[in-house]
């Protein structure tokens, strides 16, 4: 506890100070209301400099007599900040009558005012006055209430802190108050302060009473884990039973000790069945406590243990796992995170069955946030799967239920992970293969069918295999050709209505404008406008939204992309068909009806039948499809593009990203290297002045208060001085600006630079966008040539671009104001924003999903396209999510996406297209993509700045 003055602070904002005589005169002759409203203005006059010498006499006169208790609690903060001395530093003869005063309401019958005096005198400091005051704190301890008793004790802490002279016996006097006090409040706050003055003393008592504490009372067993926690770090020769005492403490009924209790374990052994038992505790807390944030509190604290002592807790993941019932997606990502890390070959099979058991809960369950744990729940069994292959071909068929899920994304990672079990695995192709066939007709999304016929078109090796995936994708496109049969719905819907036509509907039927909003491929706006007939659209729609088989219902959507890719996959089938099979017959008859099929889509693609026409590079792709069928024999390079490069191509992407995840764990598992000089640190023999011994409780109040991250230094500080005022103005203003993660700190230096004192000195600052300033500095008397220091704190909550501004104000004599306007700050944004890693499927989910975009064109005197981009990143803080092989060689053309974080949860997006022209010049756009407006706004400045900067 720190030994100076600590005061309370009444804010008040006064506009005309009272003289002294007033304060007087309302002293004197006011009510109760009056002498309090007048106690609050004396005491903020005091705290702002106007000391009021002459209102003591008359405050004790008038303002100590009464009984009112609002007014007593405001004489004590009146004695807190009064002063106390005269000027040769001797006591003022009238605190003898506040010292009695003191001494009474000690004594007073009411144990409010008794406590509430109690609680006072912890503030004083002055052993003048608490002298004559020690008997009677003393006699308090005995006192029948334990509102008394309690504040008594920690009375007797402070001044035995600052003056042990005054009462030399408070240990032996606590430990017998101890021994005698029941009420369970008043022991906790007597064993705090018996630890804090005399630890052996405390020790004592509690060794004496160690086979009470188990029972004892939860804040009485908080303070024995802090008594325990610092004790340890001494050698006292009992670890081993504070080792048994905190072991005890693991079963305590209340959350809060437990935490504490495995908390403070693994600080005092490494002993794995310790560790165990604190994992045990956190895991037990994890599922019983019902708050959120202490659930990913204490996951976040087995999750650190986990790392320190690998494959001790290994045993304990479906215990971990259990907290997967939780409602809260955050909770669950978190968990499900911490039992991949603990998944071995021991217990992946239970891991996968109850994850597994959780999938299919996901198809019944109704509650929020489902969609998003199925496509969890999906990647952890992929990855898993992956990494165990025993399991994969468990868990691939209970997956594959989900690829004609309604949900894209869930669909999406099931043909992913189909897919790189199919290349892994070899003997699990025929069975999955045969699996996937048999599932097209429940298939919904235009991704998933590309997925599940990529994967038909390179692992189906048998004839009858091959057969048997035509049949299943002649069955998903319906009837062939495609443009009679829609033909003949639409003559049959003419001929329907031909026999009720009437004077009305002919009138109706005249051509009309119609006019569309399209998204083109680049995911800007077009609208498009076409004359059409009532009738004539309305029985086309009618025929468009007749059922369909569901690749038909693609195809006819506009989704041409997927046909062409049936397209290779048909020509892929054919090709292999002629391999495998000799009868000429037989060949021809499948390459006629994969012709039929191709032909087929190309002419719908430029009827009136498709939702959109067909697009060339479609086209040209079905087109070359047909030209290698149509010379089936004819080249030997076609045969191998099309049946073996594209799934070397496959393969060599997953053994990359094979490599690539060993380079990580590797990284990460790597030891930092110690050269041969290097200090040998032993904790058992090092120093409590070494500095360098943390527990787990210490580092975490570091992290906390935020002191091991904070490295300011004086030239750190010089660097971000930003000047408020001019150096003529009266008044010289200078800021240092410090941004502590979500709160921006503003250092502030004022000079008064007259010769005359300034009388309430008042810096107003305010602030423009999501800015909040927490509290407003109070004004000051500067005196002349003075030096006054301010802190005011901003909480900022988004990355939107923010501005602090404001004014000095300060009274002259003559009741002259003057206003000094300051320079504006603006805030940094970047401080805000972290490089953040994003799949490509939640790339394009979240490009698709966000709808606030800000366009900013490439105008730059950069004249290389990677250079630019590496500015680029430079100057948003944000991650290319490009891999590096696509960007590498030389190149008059790039694009990358970006991605980046922001601290309060905002996501941003980019995409950098730029094109080289023959001058050398750089053109193109950087498009930005974020959730909320701010963001999105205060990256484009930030790139046109930098643009403007390397123009220069």
């Amino acid at each position: 506890m720190s030994s100076t003055a600590c005061y309370t602070i009444v804010h008040d904002d006064l506009i005309e100070g009272a003289t002294s005589p007033e304060l007087r005169n309302a002293l004197q002759k006011g009510s109760d209301e009056v002498k309090l409203e007048t106690m609050r203005r004396i005491i903020v006059g005091t705290l702002n400099g106007q000391s009021h010498p002459a209102l003591l006499m008359p405050i004790i006169q008038y303002v100590m007599p009464s009984r009112n208790k609002q007014i007593k609690k405001m004489l004590h903060f009146y004695w807190e900040i009064c002063p106390k001395f005269d000027d040769n530093g001797k006591l003022k003869q009238e605190m003898i009558l506040v010292c009695n005063a003191i001494r009474n309401d000690l004594q007073h019958p009411n144990e409010y005012i008794r406590g509430a005096t109690l609680r006072f005198l912890q503030k004083i400091r002055e052993a003048e006055i608490l002298e004559p005051l020690i008997p009677t704190i003393r006699s308090c301890l005995e006192h029948r209430h334990s509102f008394v008793r309690k504040n008594a004790v920690f009375t007797i802490l402070t001044v035995y802190q600052d003056h042990e002279h005054l009462i030399p016996d408070a240990p032996e006097l606590l430990e017998t108050f101890l021994a005698a006090e029941s009420d369970s409040t008043c022991k906790r706050n007597a064993f705090v302060a018996l630890a804090t003055i005399s630890q052996s003393t405390a020790v004592r008592y509690l060794l004496n009473n160690f086979e009470a504490i188990s029972g004892m009372d939860e804040l009485m067993q908080m303070a024995v884990v802090e008594l325990v926690r610092k004790e340890a770090k001494t050698d006292g020769g009992h670890r081993a039973k504070w080792i048994r005492c905190i072991f005890e403490l693991l079963n305590s009924a209340s959350n809060a000790v437990k935490y504490e209790a495995a908390t403070s374990l693994t600080t005092l052994t490494q002993n794995p069945a310790a560790v165990k038992a604190a994992a045990a505790a956190f895991a037990d807390l994890i599922i019983k406590e019902s708050d959120n944030n202490v659930k990913l509190i204490v996951l976040d604290r087995f999750d650190t243990l986990r790392a320190k002592h690998e494959h001790v807790l290994d045993g304990m993941v479906m215990d971990v796992i259990k907290v997967l019932s939780s409602p809260d997606l955050e909770v669950r990502r978190r968990a499900i995170g911490i039992v991949l890390e603990m998944v071995t070959s021991r217990n992946v099979e239970d891991v996968v069955l109850f994850l597994k058991k959780q999938l299919q809960g996901t198809m019944d369950g109704d509650f929020d946030k489902n969609v998003e744990y199925r496509q969890l729940l999906i990647q952890s069994i992929h990855t898993c799967a992956i990494r165990f292959s025993e399991v994969a071909a468990n868990v691939v068929y209970v997956l594959m239920e989900f690829l004609g899920d309604s949900n894209n994304p869930s669909a999406v990672d099931v043909i992913s992970f189909v897919r790189e079990v199919v290349e892994k695995f070899p003997n699990l192709r025929s069975a999955i293969t045969e699996r996937l066939i048999a599932t097209f007709g429940e298939l919904k999304s235009g991704k998933v069918f590309r997925g599940a016929m990529w994967i038909v078109g390179e692992y189906c090796q048998e004839a009858a295999d091959i057969k048997r995936a035509m049949f299943e994708i002649r069955k998903v496109l319906g009837e062939i050709p495609i443009v009679a049969s829609e033909q003949r719905l639409l003559d049959a819907a003419e001929a329907a209505d031909a026999t009720t036509t009437t004077n009305e509907s002919q009138t109706e039927s005249q051509p009309k404008i119609v006019t569309t909003t399209r998204v083109l491929a680049d995911g800007t706006y077009a609208t498009e406008t076409v004359y059409t007939s009532t009738a004539a659209a309305a029985r086309l729609e009618q025929v468009r939204a007749a059922a369909k088989p569901p690749l038909r219902s693609l195809i006819l959507g506009g989704d041409f992309y997927t046909a062409s890719v049936l397209a290779v996959t048909l020509t892929k089938l054919v090709l292999r068909y002629s391999e495998v099979v000799f009868d000429s017959g037989a060949v021809n008859a499948l390459r006629a009806e994969a012709l039929l099929i191709m032909t087929s889509i190309v002419r719908v693609g430029q009827s009136k039948f498709a939702a959109v026409p067909i697009d060339e590079d479609s086209q040209e792709r079905i087109m070359n499809c047909v030209e290698t069928l149509a010379q089936l024999s004819g080249s030997r390079v076609l045969n191998d593009i099309f049946l073996r490069d594209s799934q070397a191509a496959y393969t060599a992407m997953v053994k990359t990203h094979e490599a690539k995840a060993a380079a990580k764990k590797q990284l990460a598992d790597q030891s930092k290297t110690v050269q041969p000089d290097d200090l040998i640190s032993f904790r058992q023999l090092s120093k409590k002045a070494a500095g360098g011994d943390f527990d787990d409780y210490e580092s975490d109040l570091v992290r906390a208060t935020g002191a091991g991250l904070v490295q300011d230094d004086f030239v750190s500080k010089l660097s971000r001085i930003t000047q408020l005022t001019g150096f003529s103005d009266p008044v010289y203003a200078e800021a240092v600006v410090t941004i502590q993660q979500f709160d921006i700190v503003l250092d502030l230096l004022i000079v008064n630079q007259t010769t005359e004192t300034l009388q309430n000195l008042a810096v107003d600052i305010a602030c423009l966008g999501d800015l909040k300033l927490v509290e407003r500095p109070t004004p000051h008397t500067l005196g002349p040539h003075g030096f006054h220091n301010l802190t005011a704190t901003i909480k900022v909550s988004s990355t939107e671009t923010g501005v602090i501004f404001g004014t000095i104000s300060y009274d002259k004599q003559g009741d002259q104001s003057v206003n000094i306007v300051l320079n504006d700050l603006h805030i940094e944004i970047l401080d805000f924003i972290r490089p953040n890693h994003l799949t490509e499927a939640q790339y394009r989910s979240y490009w698709t999903e966000f709808e606030w975009e800000n366009k900013v064109a490439v105008n730059t005197g950069v004249t290389d396209l990677r250079q630019y981009l590496d500015l680029l990143i430079a100057n948003t803080n944000m991650m290319c999510l490009t891999p590096e092989s696509a960007l590498s060689g030389d190149c008059d053309f790039l694009s990358a996406n970006l991605a980046a974080r922001s601290l309060f949860g905002e996501d941003a997006l980019a995409n950098c297209s730029l094109e080289r022209a023959e001058d050398g010049s750089i053109s193109g756009h950087v498009r930005i993509r974020s959730k909320t407006q701010g963001i999105a706004l205060s990256l484009g400045d930030k790139i046109t700045v930098s643009q403007k900067a390397s123009k220069a």
